[in-house]
């Protein structure tokens, strides 16, 4: 299964190269399915599980705004648009299973997968690139950055939850035990 899946990351990087290009280039025909459906043809058989594909071809291309607003920071020196297409491509798939896709895939899988691709098809330094900068954003979202502050905003949602819960329950038991007590009192009286 992971190697079905390395597979779909290089088809997907093939993909958003493609679409990219031929978005910046003014083609109006550029659509992300038809160039996944084109690339993910001779490897169907092979591949499997196709939805992971298109799933990670459309999310990925619906956020390279916010992706690339991400990741401009984390590489200062180097502006997004002079770095190569393909670590760029590489980075926002990196980033976007990183951030998105923790419950099905670990966040060191996805720095792992990412390294990989940059070895297969970027430059002989695009791999040491590609691992600092992801290196960068697993340390400033799990090691104390912006997911761990949204985690613990959940574990307290969930403490107040739960503290509001029990109150209620406390607050019905006591209003029970004293309806059995006016009722005893009631029948002594009459």
């Amino acid at each position: 299964m992971a190697s079905n899946r390395h597979l779909g990351r290089i088809i997907v990087l093939q993909s958003l190269y493609e679409y990219e290009f031929r978005t910046q280039a003014g083609d109006p025909t550029a659509d992300i399915d038809t160039i996944v459906a084109k690339n993910i043809e001779p490897y169907a058989k092979a591949l499997g599980d196709t939805e992971f594909v298109y799933a990670l071809a459309r999310d990925v291309t619906s956020k390279f705004t916010e992706l690339d607003e991400v990741l401009q920071p984390l590489a200062p020196e180097w502006p997004l648009s002079t770095v190569a297409a393909v670590d760029r491509n590489i980075l926002r798939i990196g980033l976007f299973e990183l951030v998105n896709r923790s419950e099905t895939v670990p966040p060191k899988v996805a720095i792992n997968e990412a390294v990989e691709l940059a070895k297969g098809f970027g430059s002989d330094s695009s791999s040491k690139f590609i691992n600092g900068v992801l290196g960068t954003a697993y340390r400033q979202i799990y090691e104390g950055g912006a997911l761990k502050e949204e985690q613990n905003d959940q574990e307290k949602a969930k403490s107040t939850k739960s503290q509001q819960k029990t109150a209620k329950a406390t607050s019905e038991a006591g209003a029970n035990s004293a309806q059995p007590e006016e009722a005893a009192t009631t029948k002594a009286e009459s």
